[in-house]
C-alpha cells in the first residue's frame, strides 16, 4: 500500500511513517499501535489514519453518515463502547470502527467482532489493564562520553544517521583519533584501517559497528526499555489474568527490568557499586585518613618527651632542617604507625582491591606534619577508579543491553496483545451491558425484535422492548411522549452499528446494507424561506438516484404550515417510493398525509392504550397499518366516558376525531 495514497497522508505525514519498521505493513493491518509509533503522530492521528487505510483497502469511499444527526448517533454509538475501554488506547483503536457500505469491510469488522463477544470481561484482567499503554520510544537519549570517529564522509553521513545518540567526529588518521580519545571517556573507530593502531585511552575499533548497534549503543535499548519497563510487566499481568500465551519468557524479562533502573542504567553490581562508591567517596576518605594520621601523630608526639643537644640543634638549624626532619629522628616509628594506619583507613574506607597498591602511595614514607596526601597519586587514583567504574558500567550495559534488545520485539508483541484485548473486552461489555446480538444483512428494510436503545434518559433495564421494522416507506403516528422519536432513534442506531461491523442492542435485528443513513431531526419552529427551500433541495437528491438510503425523518411538518407539510410529505414519500430507499417519517399528521398520497402510504401506530393518574399508558411497539390515537383524544374519551354531566359534551367532541 502506497504511504501517499491513503487518505489523510501528505508528504511529511509519509515522512514520518517511513521511520517504523514496516509502514505498509502497519497500514494493511490498520494497526493504531503501530502507525503510533511514528514520530510525531499521536494515538487519535493514528486512528485518523488507520481508517482511512481500512476505506483504502476495501476501496470504501462512500461516507454512510449523510446527516448532522446521523453523524451524531454515530458519536453516540461510538461512545458506549470507548466507555467500556480501559486504555486510552482501545478508545482511539475503536475509532477505526466506522458505518461502511463495503461487504467486505463488516464482514472484516464482523469477524473482529464475534470473537471479541466471546471474551470474559474478568475484573483481574481489568485491573491489570489499567497499567498497559503504547510503547513509547525514547528521542532523548544522548551519550555524551563516547563518540564515533571514522575517516570516510559517507561512512560518517551513515553513523549520524543511524547513531543519533552519539557524537560523531571525522579524523584524518590516528593522531585525531588520539586527540578524541583524550576529550571522551571511550572512542569506537569504524574504520578496519584503525585496527592495531596503539592509542592512549579506551579506543576500540569497530567496523562492523552498524550490523551491531547494541555494542555501540546499549544506552538506546536500556532506555527503550526503563521508560517502558511498567508498561511491559502490566501486560504480563494482563496475559497471566486472562490466560493469554505470551510472545516471550515472562520471568526472563521480568528479571532483566528487574536490572535497571529508571534512568537506565544496571542496578544491583555489587561491584559497580563499590567503584561508584569509591570514586564518590574518594575525597572524604583521603581526607579522613590524612585525619587519622594526624591525630595518631599528634597524639605520639604529645606523649614524647624530645631532648635536643644544643649542638645538635645548631647542626639542624645550620641545614636548615625543619620539623620533617626532626620527627625523621626523633619519631621516626611513630610517624610509620600513623601514615599505615592512614593508608589502611583509606583502602578499608573505599574497599580498595585492585587499586590498593596505588592507593597506599598516596601518603608517601619522607616525614612530614601535618601528613598530607600526594595530590598526583589521588588524581591518578580517581581516573583509574573512574575507568574501572565506566568499563564495569559498560559491560553490563553491553550485557543487559543485549538480553533486552533480543526481547524488544516480542515486548511489543505482549504490549500491543494487550491493547488489542482491551478493544475486545470493550465490544464485549458493551454487547453484555446491553444485551446486543449479532445482526443479519439480507432484504429490503430493516426488522428489529426486542430493541431496546441505550441512548434513553432511563436506566437501560427499565428501556421496554421495540419490535418494528420496515419494508419501504411509512409514516410513524403516535401520541406525544409515545416514543416515536426513541424509536427512530433505535432504528438509526441499529443500521449504524450494524455498519459498523458490532453488535446490536437487540434480541434479533435484519438491516439492508444501506449506502447512506439520512436522519432528519425535529426542527426547532418553521424555518425561513431559504432554509425551507435548503430543506426541499435535500429531500429532491434524496428522491433521485438508486442508492440504498434509510432516511429518517422526525416531525417534518414543523418547517412550515401544517395543510402544506401534508402535501409537501406526501410528495417526499411518492418519490422515495420509487427509489430504492426505506423511510419512516414521524409524524403528527399521518392521516392527513395518507390522504394527500397519490400511493398507498403505510401507517404505523405507536398506541397509546389508556391514561392513569394522568399519565400515558403506551405500547412502545409500533403497530403495523394503524393510525394512532393523539393524546387530546385520549383525554376527551377518558371525559366522555366519565358519568357527569358535561358527559355530552364531550361525546360531541370524540365523534369529530
Amino acid at each position: 500500500m502506497e504511504l501517499e495514497s491513503v487518505p489523510g497522508v501528505g508528504a511529511k505525514t509519509a515522512e514520518r511513517l517511513r521511520e517504523l519498521d514496516d509502514p505498509e505493513g502497519a497500514l494493511e493491518r490498520g494497526d493504531v499501535a503501530a502507525i503510533a509509533r511514528a514520530p510525531g503522530v499521536s494515538e487519535g492521528r493514528a486512528a485518523r489514519i488507520a481508517r482511512g487505510a481500512i476505506r483504502a483497502r476495501h476501496g470504501d469511499d462512500t461516507d454512510v453518515l449523510a446527516t448532522d444527526r446521523a453523524r451524531e448517533l454515530y458519536r453516540d454509538a461510538l461512545g458506549l463502547v470507548q466507555e467500556r475501554a480501559v486504555t486510552d488506547y482501545a478508545a482511539r483503536r475503536l475509532e477505526t470502527f466506522y458505518p461502511s457500505a463495503s461487504a467486505d469491510r463488516i464482514a472484516e469488522a464482523h469477524e473482529f467482532t464475534e470473537r471479541a463477544v466471546e471474551r470474559d470481561p474478568d475484573e483481574e484482567v481489568l485491573a491489570a489493564l489499567d497499567g498497559v499503554a503504547p510503547l513509547d520510544e525514547p528521542r532523548d537519549v544522548r551519550v555524551r562520553d563516547r563518540c564515533l570517529a571514522t575517516t570516510d564522509a559517507e561512512t560518517f553521513s551513515k553513523a549520524r544517521a543511524e547513531f543519533p545518540e552519539l557524537s560523531v567526529e571525522l579524523v584524518e588518521d590516528a593522531r585525531g583519533l588520539a586527540d578524541l580519545a583524550r576529550g571522551y571517556a571511550t572512542v569506537v573507530a569504524l574504520d578496519e584501517a584503525f585496527t592495531g593502531v596503539e592509542v592512549e585511552g579506551d579506543v576500540r575499533v569497530e567496523p562492523t559497528a552498524f550490523d551491531d548497534p547494541v555494542s555501540v549503543v546499549p544506552e538506546r535499548a536500556l532506555a527503550f526499555f526503563a521508560r517502558n519497563r511498567d508498561r511491559v510487566r502490566a501486560a504480563a499481568r494482563v496475559h497471566a489474568a486472562a490466560g493469554l500465551d505470551a510472545p516471550l519468557d515472562v520471568d526472563a524479562v521480568d528479571d532483566a527490568l528487574a536490572r535497571l533502573t529508571e534512568d537506565g542504567t544496571v542496578a544491583d553490581d555489587d561491584e559497580l557499586d563499590r567503584l561508584t562508591v569509591a570514586v564518590d567517596d574518594l575525597d572524604a576518605a583521603v581526607s579522613m585518613a590524612e585525619s587519622v594520621a594526624n591525630d595518631r601523630l599528634r597524639e605520639a608526639i604529645e606523649e614524647r618527651d624530645v631532648t635536643i643537644e644544643g649542638a645538635d640543634l645548631l647542626s639542624l638549624v645550620e641545614r636548615g632542617a625543619g620539623v620533617d626532619s626532626l620527627l625523621d629522628r626523633e619519631l621516626a616509628d611513630e610517624y610509620a604507625d600513623a601514615v599505615a594506619a592512614a593508608r589502611d583507613h583509606l583502602v578499608d574506607a573505599l574497599s580498595l582491591s585492585d587499586h590498593e597498591t596505588l592507593a597506599r602511595t598516596a601518603f608517601p614514607d619522607d616525614p612530614t606534619f601535618p601528613v598530607e596526601a600526594d595530590d598526583r597519586v589521588t588524581s591518578k587514583l580517581r581516573e583509574q577508579l573512574s575507568a574501572a567504574r565506566d568499563r564495569r558500567a559498560a559491560r553490563l550495559k553491553r550485557d543487559l543491553a543485549e538480553r533486552l534488545a533480543d526481547l524488544r520485539g516480542p515486548a511489543a508483541d505482549l504490549v500491543d496483545a494487550a491493547l488489542e484485548l482491551d478493544v475486545e473486552l470493550a465490544v464485549a461489555r458493551f454487547a453484555r451491558d446491553f444485551a446486543c446480538t449479532m445482526p443479519t444483512f439480507e432484504g429490503r428494510g430493516f426488522e428489529i425484535e426486542g430493541g431496546r436503545s441505550p441512548l434513553l434518559d432511563v436506566p437501560f433495564a427499565e428501556a421496554e422492548p421495540v419490535d418494528y421494522g420496515v419494508e419501504g416507506v411509512a409514516v410513524l403516528s403516535g401520541v406525544n411522549s409515545g416514543g416515536k422519536t426513541s424509536t427512530l432513534d433505535l432504528v438509526g442506531l441499529v443500521a449504524v452499528l450494524a455498519q459498523m461491523g458490532l453488535p446490536v442492542p437487540a434480541e434479533s435485528a435484519r438491516v439492508e446494507r444501506f449506502e447512506a443513513v439520512h436522519y432528519q431531526a425535529k426542527s426547532q419552529g418553521t424555518l425561513d424561506a431559504g432554509a425551507f427551500e435548503a430543506t426541499l433541495r435535500e429531500f429532491g437528491a434524496l428522491a433521485t438516484g438508486d442508492a440504498k438510503r434509510l432516511v429518517l425523518v422526525d416531525e417534518l411538518e414543523s418547517i412550515t404550515e401544517p395543510g402544506a407539510s401534508a402535501l409537501i410529505i406526501a410528495g417526499i414519500l411518492e418519490a422515495l417510493a420509487d427509489s430504492d430507499s426505506t423511510a419512516v417519517f414521524v409524524s403528527h399528521l399521518a392521516g392527513e398525509i395518507r390522504d394527500a398520497a397519490g400511493i398507498d402510504v403505510t401507517v404505523d401506530g405507536i398506541e397509546a392504550v389508556g391514561l392513569e393518574d394522568g399519565e400515558l399508558v403506551v405500547n412502545r411497539s409500533p403497530r403495523k397499518d394503524h393510525l394512532a390515537r393523539s393524546t387530546p383524544e385520549l383525554i376527551v374519551e377518558k371525559l366522555a366516558e366519565a358519568d357527569e354531566g358535561e358527559a355530552d359534551f364531550y361525546r360531541d367532541l370524540l365523534a369529530k376525531f
